[in-house]
């Protein structure tokens, strides 16, 4: 009994060492250094358990044309994680789900700032908003929607 339970206990550790390497997915995160939003924006990240690499950068619109986001899609913040980017103040959960899914697009994107996304909490204010992927020929498809509440 006492070997079952060994073998029980090292098996739970392992399934449990397993969900901790996957919830714990590196991601970089390229930001201006005057933006407070996006500090919040991390910090939603890594109670999440993303690891954040933070690089703070005087051209960020450098780094979005390297990495295809277009004007339309563009936020304040763009981050790179597993090849996918990532514009804009996107839920980490729908993160999570593109890394598990793993769909043929360049990445997702939450354009603009819309009040409610995270690290854009102003108190009981969340405005409607889409987060869209897009693919290298910039098309772009709803890859989940919220909905507002004032």
């Amino acid at each position: 009994m006492k070997i079952v339970k060994s073998f029980l206990a090292a098996g739970l550790l392992a399934i449990n060492a397993g969900v901790s390497a996957e919830e714990a997915a590196e991601i970089t995160v390229y930001r201006s250094p005057t933006c407070s939003c996006c500090e919040k924006w991390l910090a939603h990240l890594q109670q999440d358990k993303f690891t954040v690499k933070d690089i703070v950068i005087g051209d960020i619109q450098a780094i979005k044309a390297k990495y295809g986001v277009t004007a339309e899609l563009a936020s304040c913040h763009t981050a790179i994680i597993n090849g996918y980017v990532i514009e804009g103040h996107v839920p980490a959960g729908d993160i999570r789900t593109l890394l598990k899914s793993k769909p043929k697009v360049v990445g997702i994107a939450v354009p603009g700032m819309p009040a409610g996304t995270p690290g854009m909490e102003m108190g009981t204010k969340k405005e409607a908003y889409d987060v869209v992927s897009f693919d290298a020929q910039h098309r772009v498809q709803v890859f989940n929607s919220y909905q507002g509440s004032q």
